[in-house]
């Protein structure tokens, strides 16, 4: 029987090249899957939030159908045309899916409680600013502030009903 080194010599170098960055290329992939592949599952996603279960089992089933992709390429036949195509675009759906999830974590949230105070403050300061302006408007000479704010005069408003006095016609009786 031949020996590896005695088959090396068959090749051309041009393919035997090509060999030697495919054989690098899969002891990197299986370096890459090794944590992977030595963990079982279940203690693996015990320890994982469901959005890294979810990306987990993405890149799982990608590098299963890449490897089959590579391997349909190997053998010669057309991997463009084999079920294994839609398989890859359905996967990269579902990453796409859960890329929008975690961006959606990012982005950043509406504080509601801090939005109502700036608004308060906010009307509460151009009303502020209306009633310095009317009241300036009013007495034709500005009012005298000691502080940064203008002081806001309250005037008593009388909310009651208005009495209406009747008149006594003439000849009525009491």
């Amino acid at each position: 029987m031949a020996t590896p080194a005695a088959n090396v010599d068959v090749f051309p170098s041009e393919i035997q090249d090509r060999l030697s960055a495919f054989d690098d290329s899969l002891t990197h992939v299986e370096a890459t899957l090794k944590p992977l592949l030595d963990t079982p599952l279940n203690e693996m996603h015990e320890k994982l939030t469901p959005l890294d279960k979810a990306k987990t089992d993405l890149i799982a089933a990608y590098a299963v159908n890449s490897l089959f992709w590579i391997y349909l390429n190997v053998k010669g036949e057309n991997p463009k045309e084999h079920p294994v195509k839609q398989e890859l675009d359905r996967i990269r759906s579902y990453m796409n899916k859960v890329k929008d999830i975690q961006d959606k974590e990012k982005a950043p949230k509406l504080d509601k409680s801090a939005a109502k105070r700036f608004m308060k403050s906010a009307l509460w300061q151009a009303a502020q600013a209306q009633t310095q302006k009317t009241l300036e408007e009013a007495s034709d000479e500005p009012i005298a502030t000691t502080s940064k704010e203008p002081e806001l005069k309250r005037q008593k408003i009388d909310t009651s009903t208005p009495k209406v006095k009747h008149k006594k016609k003439k000849g009525a009786k009491k």
